[in-house]
């Protein structure tokens, strides 16, 4: 069964298919998106996405991954980050307002500080909550240990790894890469040779790679000499930092694969 992902609404779908035995392929809405676009197609209904969302699963069946259900722990870990990062995002657009002029008035700014201190409150509960899953896992425990020893690594990139990389020590290096978005992909035609950007992957992985890296280009001796090093050899500081975050991801990668063999 090949479905598109529609924002967790086909979590119940597709239990149900593997329960009854029936594997199945989550597609990348952009990925199924071109492909019907590649058909010369422009009318749009529900019978025509599902027609080329079959002949999609007929034709690129060998490359398809297979959707795995997480263990429980890892689907609680996955819920609790999506709800911190929804208070997260509710309590910056509060400071925000907090902040403007429009809400100078006495009343508005009672309101806005009970509801920045709500959200406080809310999410030390998270908080609290996502570090007693951690620690009630081993499986968790143990690849949280290991991603916090490398430094740079801190509590909160170590969680979105964890929920938003399962794979992570499994995948060959240039797989770690390419899923979290930092991987460099060529641009090329005949002789001219274009800009290698680091495209797509995984939103919430390269963001809190991004923060990680930041860190490390700092405290941690080697990544720190690495950063320095592109640098002096005329490459872009923001270049430089995504080497360091592909660097970064890739050690993690080798840390837990490691670790899962001792």
């Amino acid at each position: 069964m090949v479905l598109e992902s529609t924002g967790g609404y086909e979590a119940a779908l597709i239990a149900a298919l593997l329960r009854d035995g029936v594997s199945v392929h989550r597609a990348d809405p952009r990925a199924a998106s071109y492909f019907i676009r590649s058909l010369g197609r422009r009318g749009k209904t529900d019978q025509l996405d599902a027609l080329a969302l079959a002949r999609y699963g007929a034709e690129r069946q060998a490359s398809l991954r297979l959707f795995q259900i997480p263990e429980a722990d890892q689907q609680a870990l996955q819920a609790l980050l999506s709800r911190r990062a929804d208070l997260v995002a509710m309590r910056m657009a509060e400071q925000n307002r907090a902040r403007h002029p429009g809400y100078a008035d006495a009343c508005l700014k009672a309101s806005l500080k009970a509801a920045l201190k709500f959200l406080n409150a809310q999410l030390a509960k998270l908080e609290h909550r996502i570090e007693e899953l951690i620690a009630q896992s081993p499986a968790l425990s143990a690849k949280f240990a290991v991603m916090t020893g490398v430094k740079g690594v801190g509590k909160h990139t170590a969680c979105a790894l964890l929920a938003g990389m399962p794979e992570l020590g499994t995948l060959a290096r240039r797989q770690a890469a390419s899923l979290a978005g930092c991987a460099p992909h060529p641009k090329d035609s005949g002789k001219t040779q274009g800009y290698r950007a680091a495209r797509g992957g995984r939103g919430n992985v390269k963001r809190a790679l991004f923060m990680a890296a930041m860190s490390a280009r700092n405290y941690n001796p080697k990544l720190k000499e690495f950063f320095e090093r592109l640098v002096l050899n005329g490459k872009k500081p923001m270049v430089a930092l995504v080497a360091v975050m592909r660097k970064l991801i890739v050690i993690l990668n080798a840390k837990l694969r490691d670790h899962a063999y001792a």
